[in-house]
């Protein structure tokens, strides 16, 4: 009886350390492949979109201050259909 306990708990240990490895090394492996790019800023005129910049300044058709274009929004949203 003692063998057969003794036994259970070698293998119970066994998996727990085979699990808790498996397991740190996925998620070390997420967070090597997820790295996020931080977003290119860049400046438009309101009234001539064609007109892009990577930093502030006027616009050189009319002379308007640029403001941050915002990161294009998905299709899908604003295809939605109202009921």
């Amino acid at each position: 009886m003692k063998k057969v306990m003794l036994m259970a708990v070698a293998i119970l240990f066994s998996s727990a350390t085979v699990f808790a490895a498996n397991s740190t090394t996925a998620v070390s492996d997420t967070t090597k492949t997820k790295k996020v790019k931080p977003a290119k800023v860049q400046y438009t005129c309101t009234m001539h979109p064609e007109v892009l910049s990577d930093k502030p300044g006027k616009c050189p058709k009319c002379g308007m201050t640029l403001v941050k274009k915002e990161p294009a929004k998905k299709k899908a949203d604003s295809m939605k259909m109202k009921m």
